[in-house]
């Protein structure tokens, strides 16, 4: 039986290198006959950060890049006519959306729900045998316990609530083999964004000063009290914060496509669906093209994926400060504190933070001129946020064995590793 040929759109700058890698691997045999890779960046120059491998990747006579508009359902529709000789398109893996926790209502419906949509009725069209869709962590559970697909879980903001939309969106349309991922904060090398990736390049900065990480708080401490604002306090210990390497991003996809392309969605809904709740507003089912009814029960196969670290906000900041040689005292890290703050006293924070890592690049030998990390934290990272999901469903359902079970010091020295060899993260003299 042939290898099968594969899309991947979107995610150059989150998880789709990951899954190409994995398809088509530097060393090894590859397992399709072709993939094509769809996103708006450039990659001749880049126009993103992807990374020493991908580009390598990119050389292989499997794999192909196409640069499109993906808001067009004209060029949608190039995207899956296969090359001269090439067999249709058996998996479609979708990694699109805004990423931006900043972008507009409407930036978020045109460039997350209606891509998404568009897709997902041209993959219907075509009958491919699955769609993946990657769900990324926009949402807020309870601070207890780690909960499973059958909750229903609150999307974080404008971001969530569209990206959760996007899944109604998706689920509604009947014959596609949908297949829906929602992973927890993606870690992993070459992985320049979310929480996880900020909290190691800010780890790394106190470890340089050789301070706790704590002074974050102190800075709060000073500039809340000459602005007379209560500090309530929350223990980042009960906080979940679960992780995810890019390899089980990558080999989970893989997992649900293979698992979807035997079954069917009518026989995928017995064994895995779940209900995609409606969590919008009513009124904007009027205004926006292609959203279901809210009164419409959609139901969609549906699994979590994180690892097995369990981790929370207190633990991953331990593992990452542990790993440069410091500690993390992030007990007056606060939740409403944050959510008061004045963009000035970010700033006061972040000058702290992008001060120390600037020394730390043009101290480097060799010196880094250039690099895509930066210590400079994003409001929306700095806020709380509680991010708890079993795994039980995915590991029974499809069978997949995690490749990176926990978040450690060994996985941490892996990604700087390649980030030293690729010349962007800064070496120092010990």
């Amino acid at each position: 039986m042939p290898a099968p040929n594969v899309l991947v759109f979107g995610g150059l700058n989150t998880c789709s290198r990951a899954l190409v890698g994995l398809l088509v691997p530097l060393d090894g045999e590859p397992l399709v006959s072709h993939v094509r890779v769809v996103d708006k960046f450039s990659v001749e120059p880049p126009t993103t950060y992807i990374g020493a491998d991908f580009p390598k990747l990119l050389k292989k006579p499997q794999v192909e890049y196409r640069q499109a508009n993906l808001t067009v359902a004209a060029t949608i529709s190039q995207m899956f006519d296969p090359p001269e000789g090439e067999a249709p398109y058996d998996y479609v893996f979708d990694f699109t959306g805004e990423i931006q926790s900043d972008r507009t209502e409407m930036i978020q419906i045109d460039r997350t729900c209606h891509v998404a949509w568009m897709l997902g009725l041209e993959a219907a069209k075509r009958k491919v045998n699955a769609y993946c869709r990657l769900q990324l962590p926009f949402y807020e559970t309870s601070s207890k316990g780690s909960h499973d697909e059958k909750e229903d879980i609150k999307p974080f903001g404008v971001c969530g609530t569209w990206w959760h939309e996007t899944l109604r969106m998706l689920a509604a349309i009947e014959d596609l083999n949908l297949v829906i991922l929602r992973c927890g904060f993606i870690y992993g090398p070459y992985t320049n964004w979310g929480p996880i990736v900020s909290l190691i390049t800010v780890a790394s900065v106190y470890g340089y000063m050789k301070q706790p990480m704590r002074s974050m708080s102190a800075l709060l401490h000073s500039r809340l009290q000459r602005n007379v604002i209560l500090i309530p306090r929350w223990p980042p210990g009960n906080n979940p914060n679960n992780t995810v390497h890019t390899d089980d991003v990558a080999g989970a996809m893989w997992a649900c496509a293979q698992w979807m392309a035997p079954l069917g969605r009518k026989e995928a809904n017995s064994l895995a669906g779940e209900q995609i709740i409606f969590r919008n507003d009513k009124s904007k089912a009027k205004e926006v093209k292609g959203m279901p009814d809210p009164n419409k029960k959609l139901i969609a196969p549906l699994f979590n994926l994180v690892d097995d670290s369990n981790s929370t906000l207190l633990s991953v900041g331990q593992t990452a400060t542990s790993f440069f040689g410091t500690s993390f005292e992030f007990f007056n890290f606060v939740e409403k504190t944050i959510l008061q703050l004045k963009s000035d006293a970010i700033e006061d924070i972040n000058e702290h933070h992008v001060g120390a890592w600037t020394e730390m690049i043009t101290t480097s030998n060799p010196p880094v001129p250039n690099t895509p990390l930066t210590a400079y934290m994003d409001k929306n990272w700095l806020e709380k946020h509680v991010v708890g999901f079993s795994n039980k469903k995915l590991l029974e359902v499809t069978g997949y064995k995690l490749k990176r079970p926990n978040f450690t010091h060994e996985t941490i020295k892996e990604i700087i590793d390649k980030w030293k060899e690729e010349g962007i993260w800064p070496i120092l003299a010990a």
